[in-house]
């Protein structure tokens, strides 16, 4: 399935609940040729008004941080969600939810080829690695998805709510870039 195919199979997929929930699915945005793709948990509010993952506060801050380390949003970066749909009141996936959803991200991931995953938040890792361990206990180390590596740090969103982490998620963005030098 190439992006054409992927595209229009997300956005009439009704696989679980959650899409006859929303106003539309909210598929990636960015460089389909990058060598960065950051994947988070599921659209917010703003992100399914608009389509585009990570366009709140939350992308605001993550668009930031991508500019500290000389990177934009579409250039040599992809950016998409576990979920293509946003859960009702931005509720936690469930594990069926992301079950019916993964196969588009894993196609994403195909397609793109990148050099390096970036997993932002608990879901996003949990669901890459397929662990229950915690972003505290995985962040510093390069992981693997499918021979990709792949860093974990926290979610834009949590670090708006815990502002003491974000010296931490920027300590692993800068990881990232020494990661996808080597």
């Amino acid at each position: 399935m190439g992006w054409d195919e992927l595209r229009a199979t997300v956005k009439g997929c009704t696989a679980c609940p959650l899409r006859a929930g929303c106003t539309q699915t909210v598929f990636g945005v960015g460089d389909e040729n990058a060598d960065w793709l950051l994947i988070g948990e599921a659209p917010g509010a703003e992100e399914d008004r608009l389509g585009e993952p990570f366009v709140g506060q939350a992308g605001r801050l993550l668009d930031n941080m991508l500019a500290a380390l000389e990177l934009r949003r579409g250039e040599n970066v992809y950016i998409a969600n576990v979920l293509k749909c946003r859960p009702p009141g931005n509720r936690n996936p469930e594990p069926d939810e992301v079950a019916k959803c993964s196969p588009y991200l894993r196609r994403q991931i195909q397609l793109i080829q990148p050099k390096l995953i970036v997993a932002m938040g608990r879901f996003a890792v949990q669901t890459l690695l397929d662990t229950d361990s915690t972003i505290g206990s995985l962040r510093g180390s390069v992981h693997a998805y499918q021979g990709v590596p792949l860093v974990v740090t926290y979610h834009p969103a949590y670090l708006l709510r815990n502002l003491p982490d974000k010296a931490k998620a920027w300590a692993d963005l800068v990881f990232a870039r020494k990661t996808i030098k080597q």
